[in-house]
């Protein structure tokens, strides 16, 4: 039973955050069941080494429990703060593992990632929707260039590269996605096509 008169297990997501941050054991306990799936998913889905995925899962909960009290419930629901920490850490690691360029039949596992794998469950709120079906949407290699530059870091020389396009094609690739979905995240109709 925890401090609030009832199981911890049925506390709101807001209230297990509160209680995380007052060092409550079995509000921690309740806090790491209810969300671990989802942090575990983001991170599979964003580095596919599923040692890498728990250490980065890991690293998600001691971030939550040492700064539960910046969390703001204007910004968005304690499922997408903790989703966003993950995802970025994630990001992180596989940046940091990555000197080399991506393997082009690894970017199209990656790109499912993005549109339509353990993230799509992981990050259900609207605006992830929103986005993965926009980026689902644009013209593969538009994807796969917004990819390599928004997750892989990579510069549009690398991209060229990587491709074997003109550096150019790479820089025009990449404009044209972003302002295709700013275009479409902007759009009161969102749920029309890309082109």
């Amino acid at each position: 039973m925890s401090g609030f008169g009832f199981p911890a297990d049925r506390l709101p997501d807001e209230a297990l955050l509160s209680g995380l941050s007052e060092g409550d054991p079995e509000i921690a306990v309740a806090f790491v069941r209810r969300f671990q799936h989802r942090i575990f998913g983001v991170a599979m889905a964003v580095t596919g080494d599923p040692q890498l995925a728990e250490d980065i899962a890991q690293q998600t909960f001691e971030r939550a429990w040492r700064h539960a009290q910046m969390y703001d419930s204007r910004r968005g629901s304690v499922t997408t703060w903790l989703t966003t920490i993950a995802h970025n850490l994630a990001i992180d690691a596989v940046r940091a593992r990555r000197a080399q360029p991506v393997a082009p039949e690894d970017l199209e596992a990656l790109l499912g990632a993005v549109t339509e794998s353990p993230e799509q469950w992981a990050l259900a709120d609207e605006a992830s929707a929103q986005l993965r079906a926009a980026v689902a949407r644009l013209p593969r290699e538009q994807a796969r260039a917004l990819v390599m530059a928004g997750i892989y870091g990579m510069t549009a020389q690398q991209i060229a590269d990587l491709e074997n396009i003109p550096l150019g094609t790479a820089k025009t690739r990449i404009r044209a996605a972003m302002a295709k979905l700013r275009t479409t995240l902007a759009s009161p109709n969102r749920g029309h096509h890309v082109r």
